[in-house]
Formats: structure tokens, C-alpha cells, sequence
């Protein structure tokens, strides 16, 4: 069953982390955010949009369809100046036209099955100049083999009968590029990013985490049982690893203007 953004029980689970260092860095790279105005659509906890406030932004909009989200995100953004959060949607953000410098929408299109409709609002927002940041999951980076740092490739070993499930919910790289191109935008960088999730002192906090992502991540598919054997499965594959253990995820980000 689809993830309920809307229940208060998952208001906060999306702004216990921070955004890590490393993405901030990589998207300076290719993208300055000083002085930018910036919407973050589907903005969930606001950790992003907390992260790119924090980073010289001029002005970041917060944009998710939950309100309980959104709650969320107001505790995580809250005394900061530079932050607006309203309610809307990646089809329907009610924002006016050509206004932004950077739109960016992180781990969003796998929750989309239209994504024409999507990148055309996000066109429609965003400056002729301006720049559109996708950053999302292809059922290739979230099939990768697990190891020390990639907890999410044991999922599968463990439940291949979860790779079905998780490649219906993720769009591929091609399909995402037609989707640009058709619809006004030349994608002007793509880039592999692994990026850190977290770093678990041990193994007892790495189990304490997994124990946790039951309702929200491909993991609310297990029954509390199948969770309990997927993290002693998990265990056992690391239980010759260093420690801390800093575990990351495989993105693909794809960096695009208006053709």
C-alpha cells in the first residue's frame, strides 16, 4: 500500500535528518544557489528546503500536496526568514508564472505517473533563464547490489519479490529524459550521486533506523516478522564491517534549462 503522507503519525518522519554535506557540495558544482529564488516542490519535512535557506538562498518556497507535511516542515524551518511553505502540488503549485531561478524537485517523480504534466508546471514556473534540478531513484540505482554502505541492495536479496514492486514505482532514465525534451527543457548535465543517508555508530543504531522506515520507504511492505528477519539478514552481512557504518543511497540527478 502507497505511503500516507497525510497522517499525522508520519508528520515528522521526514525531518529527522539534515541533508548531507556532500549534496549541498555537488550541487554547487553545477548550480549556484546564491541569491536564488528557489522552490523546493514536493518539499515533504523541508530538509532541502532548511539545507538550501541555510546555503544563501535569497528566498525558498516550500511546496508538498500534504498538510501534515507541511506541519512538519514548518517545526524544521521554523526562524527562518528566507523560507516560505504552502500547499500544492507538482501538476498545480499555485505559484505564478516564471518567477523562480531554480526548481527543484528531489525524490518526487516516483510518487508521479504523469510526468509531462509535471515538468510543464515546473516550466511554467521557472525563469526563461532559470534551472530545473530533478533528483530521483532509477530501478537502476535502487537494484545495485547491498553492501557495507548500500543497506537498500539487501532489501532485495533478501525479498526479490520486492524488485518487482520497486521497479513499478520508479520511472527509467530515458523515460525522464523524453519527458524533458518534449516538453521544453535540454538537459544540460546528468550525474550519479551517492548520497549519504546516515551514519549509524554501530550496528545496534543501524537496527534501531531500519526498525523505523516502516511506512516510509519500500520496507512498509513488510510485516513487522519479515522486518525483524531482514535486519538480523542484514547483520549478518555486516558483521565484519568497520563501524561507524555510513550508509548511502544511488541517485540520479539530471540538471536541465529551457530550450
Amino acid at each position: 500500500m502507497p505511503i500516507n503522507f497525510h497522517d499525522q503519525r508520519n508528520r515528522m518522519t521526514y525531518t529527522t535528518r539534515t541533508a548531507d554535506a556532500s549534496w549541498l557540495s555537488l550541487l554547487q558544482e553545477y548550480v549556484d544557489v546564491s541569491g536564488k529564488e528557489i522552490v523546493d516542490i514536493g518539499c515533504g519535512g523541508g530538509i532541502y528546503t532548511r539545507a538550501l535557506a541555510n546555503s544563501g538562498a535569497a528566498h525558498v518556497t516550500g511546496v508538498d500536496f500534504s498538510d501534515e507535511m507541511l506541519k512538519g516542515a514548518a517545526r524544521h524551518c521554523e526562524n527562518l526568514s528566507n523560507v516560505t511553505l504552502q500547499q500544492g502540488n507538482a501538476y498545480n503549485s499555485g505559484l505564478p508564472d516564471h518567477t523562480f531561478d531554480i526548481v527543484l524537485e528531489r525524490a518526487l517523480i516516483h510518487h508521479l505517473q504523469d510526468l509531462d504534466s509535471c515538468f510543464q508546471e515546473a516550466k511554467r514556473i521557472l525563469k526563461n533563464n532559470g534551472v530545473f534540478i530533478i533528483q530521483d531513484r532509477t530501478p537502476e540505482d535502487c537494484l545495485l547490489p547491498g553492501d557495507e554502505h548500500n543497506m537498500r541492495g539487501y532489501f532485495f536479496e533478501k525479498y526479490p519479490e520486492l524488485i518487482g514492486m520497486e521497479r513499478s514505482r520508479r520511472h527509467e532514465a530515458h523515460e525522464v529524459q523524453r519527458s524533458l525534451d518534449s516538453n521544453g527543457f535540454m538537459i544540460v548535465r546528468t550525474v550519479q550521486l551517492w548520497e549519504t543517508r546516515c551514519v549509524h555508530q554501530n550496528l545496534a543504531t543501524l537496527n534501531k533506523d531500519l526498525a523505523q522506515r516502516t511506512g516510509r520507504s519500500i520496507l512498509h511492505e513488510l510485516t513487522d516478522h519479515e522486518l525483524g528477519e531482514l535486519i538480523v539478514f542484514i547483520n549478518s552481512k555486516l558483521k565484519n564491517s568497520t563501524t561507524p557504518i555510513i550508509e548511502k543511497d544511488s541517485w540520479t540527478l539530471w540538471i536541465a534549462v529551457p530550450k
